[in-house]
């Protein structure tokens, strides 16, 4: 069995310093389209960079659904057996959840290290976390994610031949990890609590400011953008969950100040428990007056990431906040997407337009900028001022501001 499921010791660091190569398996199933799946495979490829391997090759297969035991075909899993040993491939990634019995089978046919989509984003998030909060909300979506998995990942004494004196220490020990990692998940939520006390202080000691919180697809542009509003120096890169932890700053426009937050991106198939595990830090969105959702509108899906996002925060209860859509990268969608050949007139014309339809698809004013650049960041400026006067108004009609 590999040592990297020992319990409570999962490493923080993420994947090996040394670049791993991987290959990508993906099923295609009935309501899907192969557009889609290739879609999906260029953000696992994007998180396995961010993670530190390289993909060197992809595996897709049509399927009603995937195979309970091999989650491919076997004559697919064969072709990929093949393939990693031809190539001397370090970790195979899957793009859908597996089950601890389809890792420990998969593992054990491919003799390489088998990763899912869950693993491979707590790994990320693992490799990214700073403060005491990330750490154990990491830990504690890792140890959810982990307990279920355990009889399969102990099926391999249940194989083991001459088994006498075999089975019977198999499911003692295999009870035993199930009462560290329940025990380390109580520890985890009431770690998780006393900090949650903590942020709800700080909160309330901010007084009556009104709260605009940045939200959006993961890597779309947050963080940038938070700097270049707050005159500050959130770390900021390209990379897929740059920003785990919560940042929040004072900012004034003018003479009228506001609390601006910028919290962690979404992303499709986020793990479940994940999001549970985050809950407290995504209090930041809860608890907001405003939502600032950043768009990169230069990413040929960022309609299905507008949809993603959305559908999350529903699911948080925020979906009746004053919304801003800022459709961020503008000067790298120009450049995808705008013949060379354009006069400015035309050009113009065309923003107008995806203006106007984006502004009636989703019901809410936007802007079209680029954070880099700083283009159109003082119209920007103005329709935050805006919202955030009336915002303003509406709390407190009955004292006088003087912006």
């Amino acid at each position: 069995m590999s040592d990297h499921w020992q319990i409570g010791k999962q490493k923080k660091s993420g994947l090996k310093k040394e670049t791993e190569r991987a290959v990508l398996v993906g099923v295609v199933m009935r309501e899907q389209t192969l557009e889609q799946i290739n879609e999906y495979l260029d953000e696992m490829e994007f998180l396995a960079k961010t993670a530190g391997a390289v993909t060197v090759k992809r595996f897709v297969q049509k399927m009603d659904r995937p195979s309970s035991k091999y989650f491919v075909g076997k004559g697919k899993l064969e072709e990929i057996a093949d393939y990693v040993d031809q190539y001397e491939i370090d970790l195979v990634i899957f793009d859908d959840d597996l089950t601890g019995k389809q890792t420990s089978i998969l593992e054990e046919k491919l003799r390489v290290k088998i990763i899912d989509r869950s693993s491979l984003i707590l790994d990320i998030f693992a490799s990214r976390a700073q403060t005491s909060q990330a750490k154990a909300q990491v830990e504690l979506a890792q140890m959810q994610y982990l307990l279920p998995r355990l009889r399969g990942l102990w099926d391999h004494l249940e194989r083991q031949k001459g088994g006498i004196g075999m089975r019977g220490p198999g499911e003692m020990e295999i009870e035993t990890d199930r009462r560290i990692v329940r025990e380390k998940i109580t520890l985890l939520r009431n770690r998780l609590k006393k900090i949650d006390l903590q942020n709800q202080t700080q909160r309330k000691n901010r007084g009556a400011l009104i709260r605009v919180a940045l939200v959006g697809y993961t890597n779309v542009g947050k963080s940038t953008l938070m700097n270049l509003l707050s005159k500050s120096e959130v770390f900021a890169e390209n990379k897929l969950f740059a920003t785990l932890d919560t940042t929040v700053r004072k900012v004034v426009f003018e003479r009228m100040p506001f609390l601006l937050s910028d919290t962690v991106g979404f992303i499709r198939k986020l793990p479940h428990h994940l999001v549970e595990s985050f809950k407290s830090t995504l209090d930041e969105v809860r608890e907001s007056d405003i939502l600032i959702h950043v768009v990169d509108v230069s990413h040929a899906q960022h309609e299905d990431h507008i949809n993603t996002v959305n559908k999350t925060l529903k699911s948080l209860g925020v979906e009746d906040r004053p919304v801003l859509m800022v459709f961020n990268k503008f000067d790298l969608y120009r450049e995808k997407y705008f013949d060379l050949y354009l006069d400015d007139e035309t050009k113009d014309e065309i923003k107008s337009e995806l203006e106007r339809t984006y502004r009636n698809n989703y019901d809410c004013d936007n802007v079209f900028m680029s954070a880099k650049t700083k283009e159109n960041y003082l119209l920007l400026r103005e329709k935050m001022r805006e919202l955030i006067e009336k915002e303003y108004d509406r709390r407190y009609p009955h004292q006088r501001k003087f912006w």
